[in-house]
């Protein structure tokens, strides 16, 4: 790890621990807070999220002020120093807005196009997910290991949907997998997954569709835990999403290819 990669993983964890907080303190009050509507009725976003990403924002502007910034309430912004942090400040916000445990804070590191660093805090669990590109993946400094022994058949494995995945598709990816023998298991917050895939509690992770401020960290992670993924850029645009143990994951990769939908 460079000094300039180390210097800003530390302050990701950092600000993620602080972002958390404020987060936390939103979701014991959150029937004080005012929810808005983006693309559809399911896509909200709240005081709380706007807060936290400002937050966040505030801080890495302090530190390193020629930073790039992409976040998911505060769109883009441009820096001169090669580096691109990439915000979610509240991943599953209508898990947080429900008041179910299944949300978190999101910051990943990116330089020339690549991931290099991410921190996931998961306040209702107590836990933060951490990886370094080439320096492994850890939860509160324990190392993670995608589990080597899960197969499509004896995991869970989480499908991720959104107004932007075609329903005929997710369901028959659903079904797919259950043909397979396995399982599908579905949280509300997609970032928190695919470190739960990286920490070998879940086989695998699929989603249609993905921005970069949910996936880029936890696919880090995954592939600093021994996993297989496909590639992610941080292009806002968003993309498919694919991460899984070693021997779940080309068995999946079969099941999503072959749901097509008919019509």
């Amino acid at each position: 790890m460079t000094d300039d990669v180390r210097d800003r993983f530390r302050l990701a964890s950092t600000v993620a621990a602080e972002a958390g907080a404020l987060a936390l303190d939103h979701f014991r009050n959150r029937n004080q807070l005012v929810v808005e509507a983006k693309a559809t009725p399911q896509d909200i976003v709240s005081r709380a999220d706007r807060e936290v990403e400002d937050l966040i924002r505030a801080r890495i502007g302090a530190a390193f002020p020629d930073d790039a910034l992409l976040g998911e309430e505060g769109g883009g912004q441009s820096g001169d120093s090669g580096f691109l942090w990439v915000i979610d400040p509240i991943d599953g916000t209508s898990a947080f807005l429900a008041g179910l445990p299944h949300w978190c804070v999101v910051i990943a590191l990116v330089q020339g196009g690549e991931t290099v660093a991410a921190v996931t805090v998961h306040p209702c669990g107590n836990e933060t997910f951490t990886a370094v590109r080439g320096e492994g993946a850890s939860v509160d400094g324990v190392a993670l290991r995608c589990d080597p022994a899960y197969r499509i058949d004896n995991s869970l494995v989480a499908i991720g949907a959104s107004h932007r995945a075609d329903p005929a598709h997710v369901g028959l990816v659903v079904s797919g997998l259950m043909e397979a023998g396995g399982m599908f298991y579905r949280n509300g917050s997609g970032a928190l997954m695919l470190a739960l895939v990286a920490a070998g509690r879940l086989g695998g992770y699929y989603e249609p569709h993905m921005n970069p401020w949910d996936c880029l960290a936890g696919l880090l992670m995954i592939d600093e835990a021994g996993g297989h993924t496909l590639p992610v850029t941080a292009d806002p645009a968003g993309g498919l999403v694919l991460g899984a143990a070693p021997n779940v994951f080309a068995t999946l990769q079969a099941v999503i290819n072959a749901a097509i939908p008919s019509r």
